[in-house]
């Protein structure tokens, strides 16, 4: 069965080149593939619209022609967008950008298809530059080559891609890899193509290239070459530190993270805190225990009892003693308090509706239980970072970090104490964290020079260089409690 191939057209102000572009598509295309060709003029200001009628009533019977004309301009990412929906939509295989001003060759359509069905590939661009001085020879002006070469330098070292081109528009996408990926929401501009290459990356697509010839004759650019480089390096630049945690932009979440909370035993963290300070053969209460990772860590290399509680059964990966499936909104399940050694909450009160109201409903629980510590952890707001974000008045929510989207209460050290003393419970320690370096950063060797760096820093401010704050805390004792021992004493001394 013969694929399904969109050749998609986009043209603005091209009356003079339009009809000599179309004629130049190889006729063994619509032999070789089932073929549309979808021309789209983007409210053209000449007569552009009337060529492509006479092109269309024109054109043979091997190849269905459609046109859209849109009723205000869309630009040229605005453009795509229409077009690759219609290939979703239609259940297209493979839909190839072509541009109406004959700038990248018609002819070479079937090399491109050829190339990305070959090499199983999400998309195959055109390049320009994968043949030495080709772009140069073709007519490429001296300062877009230098422009084109150092922006692509600088994107492949951040993005860690190894294109020759970033900015071809001459394109093949696979119809698999757009449905993977959010390219509705990208911008209506330029920027597009480069946002969707970071989207296919992001997204794990295999990205080929095959040399193409460069062409400039009296097409006219519609591009502002200083702004086209601020946006595209802005762009890149954005997207990157989203792995940092520090920007979230929803068109670069392209991959399903089953668990995105991940260990954080062999570093320091408030997992590997936790796991140092609780002793051998204890009986630990972890709450929000997630997948069951800590509690596991403490039952084999020390000897515990873990009972786990959380909303979803469903995350356990890990052996636990006992588990509860419990809404922390609504209570916490029957259980002996009294016999914890120690209580965790790691990473828990910052997802919970009222943690005023489930810190005291705890305290009730616990109140008499003289020997329990509870460990408790959360996200610093008042990092560094989170405040040069608001200095330029960004607070930007994510999946993971500070600013994590399921977080509904964000603190400070002193918002954190004032909620752990309101809800009756002593302070005994507190310790600032620095940033998960391991997490985000591949080098060993580099994440662990920044974390030295970063308790270094700690250590002249909690406040400002904590990415997390982590919290040994003591249940005060209950009024019974008092009335009872008090009672207890004077009996026994006088009695």
């Amino acid at each position: 069965m013969k694929k399904k191939i969109l050749i998609y057209v986009v043209t603005y102000n091209h009356e003079k080149f339009i009809e000599n572009t179309i004629s130049r598509i190889d006729n063994k295309i619509f032999q070789n593939y089932q073929t549309e060709i979808l021309i789209s003029d983007d409210k053209s200001k000449d007569s552009t619209l009337k060529v492509i009628s006479k092109i269309k009533k024109n054109f043979g019977k091997d190849c269905k022609i459609s046109v859209l004309s849109n009723p205000a301009n869309q630009g040229y990412g605005g453009n795509q967008k229409i077009g690759y929906f219609y290939a979703v939509k239609n259940n297209f295989d493979y839909v190839v950008l072509l541009h109406g001003d004959g700038q990248y060759a018609p002819e070479l359509i079937g090399n491109l298809l050829e190339n990305i069905q070959s090499e199983n590939a999400g998309a195959i661009f055109g390049s320009r530059m994968l043949e030495k001085g080709s772009a140069l020879k073709g007519g490429m002006p001296f300062y877009k080559f230098v422009g084109n070469k150092i922006l692509t330098f600088f994107q492949n070292k951040i993005l860690k891609s190894n294109l020759s081109e970033f900015h071809s528009g001459y394109r093949v996408y696979s119809i698999e890899a757009l449905k993977k990926i959010p390219f509705h929401l990208n911008s209506n501009d330029y920027s597009f193509d480069t946002e969707i290459i970071i989207q296919l990356l992001f997204s794990k697509q295999k990205i080929c290239e095959m040399p193409i010839p460069t062409y400039y004759g009296e097409e006219i650019s519609y591009v502002n070459g200083i702004y086209y480089a601020y946006r595209i390096m802005v762009e890149t630049l954005k997207s990157s530190i989203q792995k940092f945690n520090i920007f979230y932009d929803s068109k670069y979440d392209v991959l399903n993270l089953q668990n995105i909370y991940l260990p954080k035993e062999n570093f320091i963290s408030p997992h590997s805190k936790a796991i140092n300070k609780i002793k051998n053969n204890s009986y630990v209460l972890d709450i929000g225990c997630n997948d069951g990772s800590i509690a596991n860590t403490l039952i084999k290399k020390k000897n515990c009892k873990v009972v786990g509680i959380d909303q979803y059964k469903k995350n356990l990966n890990y052996e636990i003693s006992e588990f509860y499936e419990t809404d922390l909104d609504k209570d916490l399940p029957d259980l002996d308090y009294n016999s914890f050694d120690f209580i965790l909450l790691l990473d828990v009160i910052e997802h919970v509706k009222d943690p005023e109201a489930f810190m005291k409903k705890l305290y009730n629980k616990i109140s008499n239980n003289e020997k329990v510590k509870l460990l408790v952890s959360t996200g610093n707001v008042s990092f560094v970072i989170i405040r040069l974000m608001l200095l330029f008045g960004f607070f930007n929510y994510g999946k993971r970090g500070i600013l994590d989207r399921t977080h509904t209460r964000l603190f400070t050290f002193n918002s954190l104490k004032r909620l752990i003393k309101g809800s009756n419970f002593e302070v005994k320690n507190v310790i600032g964290i620095p940033c998960p370096f391991p997490i985000v950063l591949k080098s060993k060797f580099l994440s662990k020079i920044l974390i030295n760096i970063n308790s270094f820093f700690i250590f002249f401010s909690k406040s400002l260089f904590s990415y997390q704050m982590f919290v040994e805390i003591k249940p005060n004792p209950s009024l019974g409690l008092i009335l009872d021992k008090a009672q207890k004493r004077y009996s026994k001394d006088f009695e």
